[in-house]
């Protein structure tokens, strides 16, 4: 999961509560639309997620 900004409400702990957390990723800019607003960052995040499984 990826938190793109301190204003979006998923908290870890309640993610954790009912998931089962493998990574997670805090970052200083983005938003809602973290594909059109960071993509850069998204797209560095999803590589490195899926390089453990090569």
């Amino acid at each position: 999961m990826a938190l793109f900004t301190a204003q979006d409400i998923a908290p870890r702990r309640d993610e954790e509560k009912v998931n089962s957390v493998v990574r997670w990723s805090d970052f200083h800019r983005g938003g809602h639309f973290a594909a059109m607003e960071a993509p850069d960052l998204l797209l560095d995040d999803v590589r490195d997620f899926f390089a453990a499984y090569r």
